[in-house]
Formats: structure tokens, C-alpha cells, sequence
């Protein structure tokens, strides 16, 4: 039987087992979280009790892969080079935090590059991966899709793919599609989605597809402004996002909303796109 892993975005001030139990409440079987505040930081000590805790109630529940976010304020492609030391530093901290929980997803912004252009600013992201990837670790890290606000690097699937060519340990490497980010970016999920996942696929390669952010969007196609809404009460619609959950080319990979919620408003996101999803 095909599983839907849906999850939301949670805090994890309380540690893992408190995140999988709110989720598990939630009615999901996957979650996001960040590793440290979203703002920088230094991040909280790992608790071993807790993360065996966590394991245990992610096999007894059937949990998904789940996906930890890096910090928004880590710039790979930042033009002052303080910036880009926080972040290989954050990075490679972050990646062996990761290890852990073996086998998960690590996501973040590929970054702004600032005036300095979109080339350069592939370049310098790939130079900080192939600085903090190693052949051991399990993770496999997401670049995720920009909406093209300001000067963000990752607007389309080609600058995505730019970047990975240049990245020298690929299997490490994947993406994460943000449903409201990408109709933001000018590709219509609404009325194309096969279209679209077919330029993915010609593009980038679906196999390196491996985590959804699903969200509505407040704005139009090809608006360019990262405005998430809650599922269905916008611009993409609650059609559309149930197309994308039973895509066939999109199955069993986890889908994590970020919308505008709280606990009760992800249940009942959880609920109907469950209940959508095997109907």
C-alpha cells in the first residue's frame, strides 16, 4: 500500500521525542524541524535518551524520513566572508548533529548572492559543500527552490542544477520542491504540473526529488514574493495540492506543510489531505 508522509514544521525547543509526539497528535508520520534557532545561534546539546526515545516512537509509528532545516541566517553565497565562515561552520556542525538520526534530510536556502551575481553565488555554494560533505555521513542534503525574491539563488531548476554540477559528492545531494515557492517562481503547478515535473525531470533528474514543502501561496504565478497561505484558501488551491500529494511520480516521499498554522490548524490540514490521499 502507497504510505502519504505529511508532516508540519515544529519547533524542536523540547527535543525530538516531544516533536514526534506532537506530530504523531497531529496525525502525521513525518515532521520538519530546525537544528538550532532560525535566526543563528548555537544549537542545543544532543540528548542521547531523547534521540533513542525519538527512534523507537519513529519505527512503532511508521515515520517517514524527516527533514531538519538549516538556519535562515546561514548564506553560503554571502559576499562578506564572516558570513560564509558562520556558515560552513554552521553547516558542518549541523551535519554531524544530523548523524544521530541516520538517513534523514538536511534542507536549506542555497542563499542570496547579494549584487554579486547568480553565477558567483553558485559557485560559492558549492565551494562550502564540497568543504563540509564526507563520504560517511548518511545525510543527504536538500537545496531547496527559491522563490526569486531580491537577489536569491535557486529561482529556477537550472540554477539548482548549476549548482550540483559543480558539487563533487552528488550522492549526497537532493531537492526540496516548495510548492509555493515554485508557483511564486513562475512555474504553473495549478495548470501544468506534469509540465512542470517533466522540466524537473529533463532538468535536475526526479530522482533527486526528495522532500515537499506544501503550501499555498498568496500570490500569483510567477509573482516572485514567498508569501505561504494555508492549504487551499489561496492561489495554487486545494485541488491542486491534492494532485501533487497523489502525483504517482511524488510517492512516499515526505511532504511537510509550513503554512500559517497552529497544532489544531495542521490537524485539520493533515486530516483532509489524508483523507484526499486515499479516497
Amino acid at each position: 500500500m502507497t504510505v502519504l508522509y505529511i508532516g508540519n514544521h515544529t519547533s524542536s525547543s523540547k527535543g525530538y521525542a516531544a516533536m514526534a509526539r506532537q506530530i504523531i497528535k497531529n496525525g502525521g508520520n513525518t515532521f520538519a524541524f530546525f537544528t538550532r534557532n532560525p535566526r543563528g545561534g548555537k544549537a542545543k546539546a544532543i540528548d542521547e535518551t531523547d534521540i533513542q526515545n525519538f527512534l523507537v516512537l519513529a519505527q512503532e509509528n511508521h515515520f517517514g524520513k524527516i527533514v531538519a532545516h538549516a538556519p535562515y541566517t546561514l548564506n553560503a553565497c554571502a559576499a562578506k566572508e564572516e558570513l560564509r565562515t558562520f556558515a560552513r561552520e554552521t553547516f558542518a556542525d549541523d551535519l554531524r548533529r544530523m548523524e544521530y538520526t541516520p538517513g534523514n534530510y538536511y534542507n536549506f536556502h542555497p542563499g542570496s548572492h547579494v549584487g554579486q551575481g547568480s553565477e558567483i553565488g553558485i559557485q560559492k555554494i558549492a565551494e562550502i559543500l564540497n568543504d563540509v560533505l564526507t563520504e560517511e555521513q548518511t545525510t543527504t542534503v536538500l537545496l531547496e527552490t527559491m522563490s526569486g525574491k531580491g537577489t536569491e539563488v535557486g529561482r529556477n531548476f537550472e540554477e539548482l542544477r548549476k549548482i550540483l554540477n559543480l558539487v563533487e559528492k552528488k550522492s549526497k545531494m537532493g531537492i526540496c520542491l516548495d510548492t509555493c515557492h515554485v508557483w511564486d517562481g513562475g512555474y504553473d503547478i495549478v495548470h501544468d504540473l506534469d509540465g512542470v515535473l517533466n522540466d524537473f525531470d529533463h532538468i535536475i533528474g526526479l530522482e533527486r526529488l526528495k522532500a515537499i514543502h506544501l503550501n499555498d501561496s498568496l500570490n500569483d504565478c510567477g509573482s516572485h514574493k514567498d508569501r505561504h497561505a494555508r492549504i487551499g484558501e489561496r492561489k495554487i488551491g486545494m485541488e491542486a495540492l491534492v494532485r501533487i500529494i497523489k502525483h504517482p511520480a511524488l510517492r512516499e516521499i515526505p511532504f511537510i506543510l509550513e503554512t500559517p498554522n497552529d497544532d489544531s490548524g495542521w490537524t485539520e490540514e493533515i486530516h483532509v489531505l489524508k483523507e484526499a490521499f486515499y479516497k
